[in-house]
């Protein structure tokens, strides 16, 4: 049974999670590839958002880049454990929250303007809950443009190869253009237009900063960006790898150019309670098929033999937009 019953709705996820076009009248493209009108697009997509099916029409930023970001993990007693989420979601950085099958059993990611942000937050999360967080530092991405795919196939297809970002171009007021589009755009016939108004800018200034940040690598995705749990994608796991990292090289791209394998990237270890160095993610409709893409890329030859261990997400506490702006505290 498919989780999405409409072919014209899915042709929308599945046509345009990245390569959204930068016109005055974007959606009138993706109406005319669709042969229907602009009215029933944004209709669709409107709708979709609200049933959560998708979080936004907007872009995904490449990490580090104008901001700073990590993966952390905590050991939270078992009688703490929704304690302890509610104090890591409580932090406006904190913008992906989930539950794990493992010791290290919560698992979010820290955004902020710069490092300084993300590691008071670290601290304050420690402070509150008493606990250790561990700091799992990128090292190297080999596949973070994360999509998936509903018109057949298991795999999301094979995504751009990660770039180094230009952050040269940047430009006075790109970092609050960027934080608007990981927000989402406004679900108008010119979109653009509508963001230069809340921004204070011209739209052509818009698209063109928006078309120079693409091209620079700092938007590593512009388009529909999709809920997986709610487009059936309800088992994942994180599976992390203890290989060294001079054989990271080699294994890395081509962990990530395997079916299923949705995320793969190279983290920091911690001395003493984490040795592990590559990380995927396995997106898959059932863990049995999770499993199997597992030993589909066991089996490789950079991978044979190497010591590695699959983290089932069991809950999502959070899943919103990276923060790439911090926002004022308000005073109590």
């Amino acid at each position: 049974m498919k989780i999405v019953a409409d072919p014209i709705d899915r042709q929308l996820l599945d046509n345009w999670q990245r390569d959204f076009p930068i016109t005055p009248e974007p959606f009138v493209k993706l109406a005319d590839a669709l042969d229907i009108e602009e009215s029933d697009v944004l209709e669709r997509l409107t709708r979709m958002r609200k049933s959560g099916r998708i979080t936004r029409v907007g872009a995904t930023i490449a990490p580090n880049t104008v901001s700073a970001s990590t993966l952390a993990a905590i050991a939270a007693p078992a009688d703490r454990i929704d304690e302890v989420a509610a104090i890591i979601g409580s932090e406006q950085g904190v913008n992906h929250s989930y539950e794990r099958e493992d010791h290290w059993n919560l698992w979010f990611v820290v955004t902020g303007p710069n490092r300084g942000f993300v590691n008071a937050a670290i601290k304050r999360i420690e402070q509150r809950t008493g606990l250790q967080v561990m700091d799992l530092r990128l090292q190297r991405p080999f596949n973070v443009d994360l999509g998936f795919r509903l018109n057949g196939g298991d795999a999301p297809g094979i995504p751009p190869v990660p770039r180094p970002a230009n952050t040269d171009v940047l430009m006075a007021g790109d970092t609050d253009l960027l934080q608007a589009l990981t927000k989402g755009m406004p679900m108008v016939s010119r979109p653009y237009e509508a963001l230069g108004t809340q921004l204070g800018l011209e739209e052509a200034g818009i698209r063109d900063r928006i078309t120079a940040l693409s091209d620079a690598g700092i938007i590593s995705r512009l388009g529909v960006i999709v809920r997986h749990r709610a487009l059936g994608w309800r088992s994942n796991a994180m599976v992390v790898w203890d290989i060294p990292s001079d054989q990271i090289t080699k294994a890395g791209p081509v962990l990530a150019a395997q079916p299923g394998i949705t995320l793969c990237y190279e983290r920091t270890p911690v001395e003493g309670h984490w040795p592990y160095r590559l990380y995927s993610m396995i997106h898959a409709r059932s863990r049995l098929e999770a499993l199997k893409h597992l030993a589909n890329a066991a089996s490789l030859p950079e991978l044979k033999d190497v010591p590695h261990k699959a983290l089932f997400s069991t809950r999502c506490f959070k899943q919103t937009g990276a923060l790439v702006a911090a926002k004022p505290e308000v005073a109590a």
